[in-house]
């Protein structure tokens, strides 16, 4: 297995490489340049120059590039701010525990929810229950982060003054923002593990097994859910990847510092080094997690743990 993971590893390179290259021209076609933005359309166009040049933003595309890759590998360095002239890296450690812990309450919930009643929904096929919880399901789904988002603010902030409105000074700062973002994921979790666990119920082994007198509750547990994960696990990885890209929407209707707030207002004022430093940042962590995601596959199915075993090819 660490065969595969270190080839995994080096598979991130020309992946990581190809998203810096891609944001990196992105940023560079946008009109603008960080001197105007930052001293201002009014500034001489002599100080404009001189803080252009001091940024490097005076050199080819090529260059600029080429100078912050290098010192990515030679330096260890993400760049330094345009805007707070402090290391990006400490912009991102001092936003990044905010998003981390809001992904972390909201997916911890919304797998909960949404894995439970999507194998009560299963179970119970054809039900009220099973009919309600689909179309409650259905209902989430569908809303819009925002709209949710301000509804809930309007709620419990405004009208009953429960939990604060904007912010992330304490843990009650956080249950507005989790309950915006997990509802959604829990929404769609239900439903995927419900397909999932309707589609294994019906297949041979699970036959063999009642066949053999094994109780309803075994079946489901043991046979069933273990077999249905799969895909289930799959999108648990890659939604909470997603999330640590910062539920900019959570973050921007509750006025929360984290990466996505960070992202989009580094884009706002051209602060390049913000951009690409984040960026980079979050694509090894969702590399990563999607590399863990695989490798847990092997504990779910043991037909995977077997070609790891054997040295065989794992399909990616």
């Amino acid at each position: 297995m660490h065969k595969y993971v270190i080839k995994r590893l080096l598979y991130m390179i020309p992946v990581l490489l190809g998203v810096a290259f891609l944001v990196f021209t992105i940023l560079s076609l946008t009109p603008g340049d960080p001197g105007s933005i930052i001293l201002g359309m009014t500034a001489k166009p002599e100080a404009i120059a001189a803080l252009n040049k001091e940024f490097g933003y005076d050199q080819p595309f090529l260059v600029r590039f080429f100078n912050y890759i290098g010192d990515i590998i030679f330096h260890f360095s993400l760049g330094t701010s345009y805007q707070s002239r402090q290391p990006v890296i400490t912009d991102i450690m001092a936003r990044f525990p905010n998003t981390l812990l809001l992904t972390v309450f909201s997916m911890s919930i919304a797998s909960i929810l949404g894995i439970s009643l999507g194998i009560l929904s299963a179970v119970r096929q054809y039900s009220v229950l099973d009919h309600t919880l689909v179309v409650v399901a259905l209902i989430f789904a569908s809303i819009p982060g925002f709209w949710l988002g301000l509804m809930l603010m309007l709620l419990f902030s405004l009208k009953l003054g429960w939990l604060p409105s904007y912010g992330a000074g304490s843990l009650k700062h956080f249950i507005l923002p989790t309950l915006t973002v997990c509802m959604g994921s829990a929404a769609g979790l239900l439903r995927l593990t419900r397909s999932a666990m309707l589609e294994t119920v019906r297949q041979e082994y699970i036959r063999t097994a009642k066949a053999k007198g094994a109780s309803p509750k075994r079946v489901i547990w043991k046979h069933a859910l273990r077999n249905a994960l799969l895909p289930v696990v799959t999108t648990l990885g890659t939604s909470f990847g997603a999330s640590l890209g910062g539920a900019i929407i959570a973050e921007t209707v509750f006025a929360m510092p984290g990466m996505g707030t960070l992202i989009t207002m580094a884009i706002r004022q051209k602060d390049i080094p913000v951009v690409m430093g984040a960026t980079l940042f979050l694509a090894t962590l969702f590399s990563l997690i999607i590399l863990i995601v695989d490798v847990l596959y092997a504990f779910i199915d043991p037909r995977i743990k077997a070609k790891y075993q054997n040295g065989g090819k794992v399909r990616e």
